[in-house]
């Protein structure tokens, strides 16, 4: 199963606020240090502000903090909110399906059955588990500094 731009967006982002729970982050700097499009970053940013995922602040001093505790972050409530009702296979839309084999293939029963475990795996990880204790992320995460 491959991921979105958008939902691997949307974890890093995540786990960058996670990082720092202290303070106002801003999308400038979660752009730089996680190497993501500004454009593409206040789409999602908006999105999981909308999800109560971020709590947003505009203006000068503004910026974002997680909207909850990271400990009630799960990333598969993540996964399936920013990913949506997309569709996993061909057989799973319901404009665009051409396959003549959907109502008998054993494959669709078989490919729904693994989406639902495979969000369900991720169901077990709270934000705070990728985060927590995990001192080569917290290194990677920190804020770029200006040269003076």
């Amino acid at each position: 199963m491959r991921i979105t731009k958008r939902t691997n967006i949307a974890v890093r982002l995540l786990m960058y606020c996670a990082a720092h729970p202290d303070r106002l982050v801003t999308k400038s700097e979660i752009a730089d240090v996680c190497n993501i499009s500004e454009n593409h970053l206040a789409q999602v940013i908006n999105q999981l502000g909308q999800l109560g995922y971020l709590s947003t602040q505009r203006g000068r001093n503004g910026g974002m903090t997680l909207g909850r505790p990271a400990d009630q972050i799960r990333i598969g409530s993540v996964f399936r909110h920013v990913e949506g009702s997309l569709p996993i296979a061909e057989c799973f839309a319901d404009a665009d399906n051409t396959c003549p084999l959907t109502d008998a293939c054993r494959l669709r029963l078989a490919l729904q059955d693994a989406a639902e475990v495979f969000f369900a795996s991720l169901d077990e990880i709270s934000l705070d588990a990728l985060v927590c204790d995990n001192d080569q992320l917290l290194k990677i995460l920190q804020p770029v500094t200006c040269a003076r």
